[in-house]
């Protein structure tokens, strides 16, 4: 057969024609011939540099020993390309894991990297050689589980990157809009600060009465008390503010209509400004709300880039909270500033897709002592998945409360002899399918459509915390409503988070 233009050629060859070769390899050295009962043939197949042994997705029920040449598993990305995943080269075995883990079609595509030659066994012939050849048998099984351990550890960091990725666009955004408020206020406070100066020579160049001094000295004892007045509706904002524009150009203010928002923005009334149009006269009145209200916008304006640092300086934290989440080897974490700073992160995708956040933070104490770490994690995948599933303008709801401990021994799983910290989140989707719900903690299972999801996030979140946290993860899915419930123990238990592997 052919591959594009790279050859692939197979042929059904008696086992003895082939097993002097086989016992240059690494898995057949220590086994003799005779051993390997059961086996009559195996294909012979000899493939050129860039044929597809096969694609991504499809059966791969065989194990193949490579005599020549080098075969790669790839695995395919959502932009088209290939990323490098495992090598087999010269004396080596591949095809092991999907049969030994139940798996009938492979994630990756296999693909001759030189010109190759290989021994494929079916999977027939394959459990027939686990069952009389202990060497080989035990060769392959020490290959399986590197393979596995090294394709956890790329799995987990590739979760990680992806949750990150997944942020990164909201997160920019969420920079770039107080950045941007910042950057206006600031120009256009460089204004109001030349404007005013202006205003105060002019306004400055006739002395000014006792009554005249202690009328602006009370209007910027108002002026100056805060930020914002207290809020208004739309309608009320704009009949003040038409109200007031009608005051002042009635008392001769130049730039009334412009200047009458920025004072009634910061709650000034015009009874309040009726000393000074008393202790003026127009000309000066004039000088004197233009200089104010100058004032007052030049104080908004410092107030806006107060706030638009703040928010920055809040995602700044947030996401240093989730990078560096819970480095050291035993702490504290306050479950609801965790919960707290991965919604500040999703902020922009529950806005983009109008969904309203319900918080019951009900769990006292919500701090749990334990050794475990990447909790933001865990928070990421399940509210990002419940905004996935959520309809526009839909809600999620998040709660948290205390689990009592029970005395050891008289209930099984982690909460006994411990306290728990519960968090349910929960969304109103159109549910899990019923047939999925048991399989959805398994590595690679998605409900999402094709290439909208990896199949990884929550194998990895029940594997956070299960392994790492020491507890539990539940799943309740009705059309309508869905409910992940995660418990934590308060105090960490004997033997959890002990696992010293890279993987968990």
């Amino acid at each position: 057969m052919t591959q594009g233009e790279q050859k692939i050629v197979i042929e059904s060859v008696p086992f003895t024609e082939v097993a002097e070769a086989l016992r240059h390899t690494r898995p057949f050295a220590e086994t003799s011939p005779e051993a390997l009962t059961g086996v009559d043939r195996v294909d012979r197949i000899r493939a050129e540099a860039g044929a597809v042994l096969a694609h991504a997705g499809e059966p791969l029920r065989y194990y193949c020993v490579v005599l020549e040449g080098e075969i790669r598993a790839e695995r395919p990305e959502p932009d088209g390309a290939y990323t490098l995943v495992g090598v087999a080269k010269a004396g080596e075995g591949f095809g092991e894991a999907p049969l030994l883990t139940g798996k009938s079609h492979s994630p990756f595509r296999i693909v001759a990297a030189q010109d190759s030659l290989l021994i494929r066994f079916s999977d027939q012939d394959f459990w027939s050689l686990l069952a009389c050849c202990p060497a080989a048998r035990a060769v392959i099984l020490a290959n399986m589980a590197q393979r596995l351990q090294s394709y956890q550890v790329e799995a987990l960091h590739r979760e990680k990157l992806i949750s990150l990725g997944t942020l990164a666009a909201g997160l920019m955004h969420e920079l770039h809009n107080p950045g941007s408020a910042a950057k206006r206020a600031s120009s256009q406070l460089r204004l109001n600060l030349l404007r005013l100066q202006q205003l105060s020579l002019r306004f400055s160049d006739q002395p000014k009465t006792r009554v005249q001094l202690d009328c602006m000295r009370s209007l910027l004892e108002q002026t100056l008390k805060g930020c914002h007045a207290p809020a208004m509706s739309t309608i009320e904002q704009s009949e003040a503010e038409e109200a007031m524009a009608e005051w002042l150009s009635a008392a001769g203010v130049e730039n009334a209509f412009t200047i009458a928002p920025s004072l009634v923005a910061i709650g000034l009334k015009q009874q309040e400004l009726a000393c000074a149009r008393d202790a003026f006269d127009a000309p000066s009145f004039s000088d004197a709300l233009n200089w104010l209200e100058s004032l007052v916008s030049s104080v908004t304006l410092v107030c806006t880039i107060e706030e638009s640092i703040t928010r920055i300086s809040e995602l700044v934290m947030a996401v240093k909270k989730f990078a560096y989440d819970e480095k050291s080897p035993a702490k504290q974490i306050d479950v609801h500033d965790s919960l707290q700073s991965t919604l500040t992160i999703l902020g922009h995708k529950l806005r983009l897709k109008g969904i309203q956040v319900e918080k019951e933070f009900a769990a006292n104490p919500s701090v749990i002592h334990t050794r475990g770490s990447s909790l933001s994690q865990v928070w990421t995948n399940l509210i990002d998945n419940a905004v996935d599933a959520s309809p526009a303008n839909g809600q999620i709801r998040i709660e948290t409360w205390i689990e009592p401990a029970i005395a050891p021994g008289s209930g099984p799983g982690p909460e006994a002899g411990s306290g728990q910290l519960a968090v349910c989140i929960e969304d109103h989707g159109a549910g899990i399918p019923a047939e999925a719900l048991p399989h959805i903690f398994e590595a690679f299972y998605t409900t999402k459509p094709q290439g909208s999801g990896t199949g990884l996030g929550l194998e990895i979140v029940h594997r956070i915390v299960t392994q790492k946290f020491g507890g539990s993860i539940d799943v309740e899915s009705t059309p309508g409503k869905t409910r992940f419930i995660v418990r934590l123990p308060l105090e960490p238990l004997p033997g959890s988070a002990s696992c010293t592997l890279p993987t968990c």
